[in-house]
């Protein structure tokens, strides 16, 4: 009895492990498929090790087959890079540990997303990994549901400033505007801790909210709040992803469906929203050290983000 315990022990240790591999690591997205039964044999009962092999392997199948079923287009038109990510491009190319810290709420956490491996935070190390297969890339998922500005702040030093983080990327506002909040006393939280972030010599990217029907049914919050945040970034030469803009192309100009990357509570977003908000993240932070690599002269005072 106490062999086949261990045995189970250390099945789940594997599959434990290939989980991780998944989440964190995540080079192709998948963890191979279940061997077939042969022909004429019944499948034998399934341990408490088998089931947990089988749930990671379906997990890694759902975040590999996420952008194979809808492609994920940039936004029609294009329009500014993110610009100069300078400590990023920096410490990669020295080859030195590159740190990023995803700050925000329940999106950065990732609800809606059907795994851990799903999250953006996951597909984005999984991506820029990719990409820089020799480096030493870490994704910290610090999001946490329900919060917004002033919660957040509260948590800044604990759980962002000393993570030393090389890049901060900050998703804020949508709850301020499901909680009325004023969007100046957001404005000057948030304010407050770029400046914080940006004294220990980190590049920040702000995400806005996200089109979505709970937040459209606030349109003229949304909208002061989007205008806040977009005048932030200009005050501290930040870059923004407008979150809110890209997922209105998504519906309005490349015509899917709500529910093709927004679950049903009309705010989350689901797997396929997750992963394209993390590739055309990534791509253009891909592409601002590539410029930075090839001497291309990039400003450094960022106004804006804007997927390419």
């Amino acid at each position: 009895m106490r062999s086949r315990r261990s045995a189970e022990f250390a099945a789940i240790a594997v599959a434990a492990a290939l989980l991780l591999g998944v989440t964190v690591s995540g080079a192709s997205g998948q963890a191979g498929s279940a061997e077939p039964t042969p022909p004429g044999r019944d499948a034998a009962p399934k341990g408490v090790a088998g089931q947990t092999i089988d749930r990671v392997k379906q997990a890694a199948r759902q975040a590999g087959d996420a952008l194979t079923r809808v492609p994920c287009l940039a936004p029609k038109g294009g329009g500014k890079s993110i610009g100069s990510l300078p400590h990023v491009a920096r410490k990669l190319i020295a080859g030195q540990p590159v740190v990023i810290v995803a700050f925000g709420s329940s999106s950065t956490q990732g609800y809606g997303s059907t795994s851990p491996a799903n999250n953006y935070p996951n597909r984005l190390a999984e991506r820029l990994r990719r990409h820089y297969p020799g480096a030493d890339i870490s994704v910290i998922n610090s999001g946490k549901g329900g919060e917004d500005a002033p919660e957040m702040m509260a948590r800044l030093k604990a759980t962002v400033l000393d993570a030393k983080p090389d890049l901060v990327i900050w998703q804020v506002g949508t709850n301020a505007i499901l909680r009325n909040l004023d969007p100046a006393e957001t404005g000057r939280l948030v304010e407050e801790g770029i400046a914080a972030i940006q004294a220990t010599g980190s590049d920040v990217v702000l995400v806005d909210p996200q089109y979505a029907p709970r937040v459209n049914e606030r349109a003229e919050s949304a909208g002061k709040m989007i205008a806040a945040l977009g005048r932030l970034a200009e005050l501290r030469r930040v870059a923004i992803f407008p979150r809110f803009q890209v997922m209105k192309d998504w519906h309005e100009k490349q015509a899917l469906p709500f529910e093709n990357f927004v679950i049903a509570d009309g705010l989350h977003m689901n797997d396929w929203g997750y992963a394209c908000f993390a590739q055309l993240l990534a791509d253009d932070i891909i592409r601002s050290v590539g410029q930075i690599k090839l001497g291309v002269t990039v400003p450094s005072d960022v106004r804006a983000y804007r997927p390419m």
